[in-house]
């Protein structure tokens, strides 16, 4: 089961990222990532993750997911490897009380339950986007002390702000 959901969130990650307009670009794609598998559990992987084709900004048709904006396609597509391991933190940014954190789409919920219920005494509680943490830090916090709390959950953390 592990390979099969490997497979499955290699795949998205494969239609989220690049313009695939047929099952053969698929099946080379996922080649290319270590997976190999026949045209049929090809196209049983497609109907079971729902995707359809839809006409992009180039004109051609390609696969896209049902929920596009869980997986929004990316102009600078990173290896499906470095995503698979990526927290899919990017940034963070603090005013006054309030902290906004960027992550890669899809990402933001996960993360934000993570902090939720990591019980971090200098956060009071955090709202998600797709993309975006909206997040209140306690009153008399430092920026700093924030970030060393945050990085019990999101190890990139410390990176974004050296």
């Amino acid at each position: 089961m592990k390979v099969k959901n490997s497979r499955l969130e290699t795949l998205k990650m494969l239609i989220s990222s690049q313009e695939l307009s047929s099952q053969e670009q698929l099946l080379q794609a996922l080649h290319k990532e270590g997976f190999q598998i026949t045209q049929a559990t090809l196209s049983r992987d497609l109907k079971l993750l729902k995707v359809a084709k839809a006409a992009s900004s180039s004109g051609k048709y390609a696969y896209v997911l049902p929920n596009d904006t869980l997986y929004k396609r990316v102009s600078h597509p990173s290896s499906v490897a470095k995503m698979m391991v990526s927290t899919g933190f990017q940034s963070v940014h603090f005013s006054g009380n309030m902290v906004v954190i960027k992550t890669r789409p899809g990402y933001a919920s996960s993360i934000a339950y993570n902090i939720d219920n990591s019980d971090i005494p200098q956060i009071l509680g955090t709202i998600a986007g797709d993309d975006t943490i909206f997040l209140v830090k306690k009153k008399g916090t430092a920026e700093e002390e924030v970030i060393n709390a945050l990085a019990e959950v999101i190890p990139d953390i410390h990176k974004d702000n050296k």
